[in-house]
């Protein structure tokens, strides 16, 4: 469990608190709009109302003491660059802010931020890869080379094992586990067969992903 600062209760702010809340996390969230702070009690463990890019309103938090300080202000950018500076400036551990355009991306980074978060555009990738290929159900970004996919299972890999089709060696790939009907396999080995109806989650570079899944 995590203790999370949460700036900023506009639509993104809120789904963060909310999930933070499912996954258990002691959450404070903040927005200057009382209406906002009200909406997300039942998902908070705290909650203030004020001005972020107050010093000393902002100091009154006592950020030191947070895991991660997300900076969650979506439509004004001044605000967002100001708190992620004085969060860092106040020695926050870690510092998470949004962006929504590349070059916000670039002063964030550069005025405190450790990590930017960019929801139209990874949002807009996800959907690009998810929907063109029929097999892809989700995926991460592990770095500019390398990805995860949740995958079913190709159609002519239904019937054979692991070693038949020679995953690895024919597209430099790595399955990591299968779920077979309902249930996940994580030691797949040669001898694993596969059906029609498995899914796979598989790692490897993002070209040879994109060949062996035809994105």
């Amino acid at each position: 469990m995590k203790s999370v600062l949460l700036i900023g209760l506009g639509r993104f702010g809120r789904h963060i608190a909310m999930h933070l809340n499912k996954l258990r996390h002691q959450v404070m969230v903040v927005d200057y709009k009382e209406e906002r702070v009200e909406a997300m009690l039942p998902f908070a463990t705290s909650a203030q109302i004020g001005d972020s890019t107050n010093a000393e309103f902002l100091s009154s938090l006592g950020v030191r003491n947070f895991d991660v300080c997300i900076v969650a202000i979506g439509n004004d950018f001044q605000s967002s660059l100001e708190t992620t500076s004085l969060l860092k400036e106040f020695g926050a551990k870690k510092v998470i802010s949004r962006a929504a355009r590349d070059v916000q991306e670039k002063f964030l980074l550069r005025n405190g931020a450790d990590e930017v978060v960019y929801p139209e555009k990874q949002l807009a990738k996800w959907t690009a890869i998810r929907y063109t290929s029929e097999y892809i159900l989700d995926y991460i970004d592990l770095d500019g080379d390398y990805a995860v996919f949740e995958a079913k299972t190709p159609k002519e890999w239904a019937g054979k094992t692991v070693g038949q089709l020679n995953i690895r060696r024919q597209y430099g790939i790595n399955i990591m586990w299968v779920k077979h009907n309902g249930k996940m396999e994580l030691e797949v080995n040669a001898e694993t067969a596969l059906t029609g109806e498995d899914i796979l989650m598989v790692l490897g570079k993002y070209k040879d992903l994109q060949k062996c899944f035809r994105i």
